[in-house]
């Protein structure tokens, strides 16, 4: 006869397990544990402190504010076409991103205060803000029409294109971006002014990839998190081409991200929203632009670009295939590419656990094949 104690106990674990705190800490304790090995064996690593400061931060402002979020009404509203299973999260505040990126952008420009660093920290914090108000401005639009769409697509693109160019503008003035790609190998693509509509793009790209893998409780914010740790790593194991500044800024949005995921595990108790998607996408862009960084950014954010890739596959061969009936056939069961595993019967708290390993197995690929100069 089962022992009812024993029986509540193990309910308790498996809810624990389920319900997305395990795997949330363990990521937690992994990411923390790095910064604290990479002080430890990397000279000149400072990742640490940055990291924990933001954590604490933004865990702490997040958690307070929260309440207030409920209080304007910000809830979520769930699109109709989207897995049914989401409907129940309608009315859970969103635009949380309004209250832990400005903790990752202001704990990371105070990484240094020495000239041209410094710049660059404030540069690459002023992008991640701007893109930030634009989701803002996204997601307001949508809680006020009451719909699932804000701006129309081209107004966010429009938007998302001055702020990207203000910051190229910027970083060409100062000479930041090196006119080529260093690969691994020693090899480089060399693009001359190429470089320049090549940083538009992925600044176009990435946001708006980060943005639609922000579809599950703590998928965003847990991938992103990785992503910036090892575009850390990768700053300070690259000799004379690393930049320790630009390293710390990485991990106060890595800590920024961290805080959030306590509170956007599974079950969320608050979404980022395009206010911090977006600012997500266009920090690891500008981060990577100034310090040589696209191709780690292309191999450690893979799960992004898959994202993408997933909904620009299903609408062009349902588009190309579509029949007199106005029905075209699909790749995937349903897009961006989480959804094609829940339809599939994965739950939600087992998708997110996987996304995450395979960032994690990414960002290990991607600090093999760094670029060394």
């Amino acid at each position: 006869m089962t022992d009812p104690a024993s029986a509540a106990a193990t309910s308790k674990r498996s809810s624990w397990c389920d319900n997305g705190t395990f795997s949330s800490t363990l990521l937690i304790l992994l990411v923390v544990g790095t910064s604290f090995a990479s002080d430890k064996w990397i000279p000149n690593s400072q990742l640490s402190l940055p990291l924990l400061i933001a954590t604490g931060v933004a865990a702490v402002v997040t958690a307070a504010g929260i309440p207030g979020l409920r209080a304007l009404k910000m809830g979520q509203v769930i699109r109709e076409e989207g897995p049914q299973a989401h409907l129940k999260k309608t009315g859970t505040p969103t635009m949380g991103g309004l209250l832990v990126v400005p903790v990752g952008a202001v704990v990371g420009s105070l990484v240094s205060s020495e000239g041209e660093a410094a710049l660059r920290l404030l540069s690459v914090a002023g992008i991640s803000l701007a893109y930030m108000l634009i989701g803002g401005f996204d997601d307001w639009r949508s809680l006020t029409k009451h719909t699932n769409t804000g701006l129309t697509p081209r107004g966010k693109l429009v938007l998302q294109t001055a702020a990207a160019v203000l910051f190229l503008a910027v970083a060409a003035s100062q000479g930041w971006i090196p006119e080529l790609v260093s690969l691994p190998f020693g090899w480089e693509l060399p693009l001359g002014a190429l470089i320049w509509p090549l940083g538009l793009f992925v600044f176009l790209a990435e946001s708006n990839a980060t943005n639609l893998t922000d579809g599950l409780d703590g998928l965003a914010s847990g991938c992103g998190a990785l992503v910036f740790t090892g575009l850390a790593l990768q700053l300070l194991l690259r000799g004379n081409s690393g930049d320790p500044a630009l390293a710390g800024f990485c991990m106060a949005m890595a800590g920024a991200w961290l805080g959030f995921l306590m509170h956007n595990r599974n079950p969320a108790r608050a979404f980022m929203g395009d206010t911090g998607s977006l600012a997500m996408g266009a920090a690891l862009t500008g981060v990577a632009l100034i310090s040589d960084s696209l191709w780690a950014l292309l191999v450690m954010g893979g799960v992004f670009l898959a994202e993408s890739l997933s909904v620009i596959i299903q609408v062009w061969v349902f588009k190309a295939t579509k029949g007199p009936d106005g029905v075209g056939r699909r790749v995937f069961r349903m897009a961006p590419l989480h959804h094609h595993f829940e339809l599939g019967g994965t739950s939600e708290s087992s998708v997110v656990p996987c996304f995450w390993l395979v960032t994690m197995a990414l960002v290990v690929i991607g600090l093999i094949l760094r670029p060394i100069n």
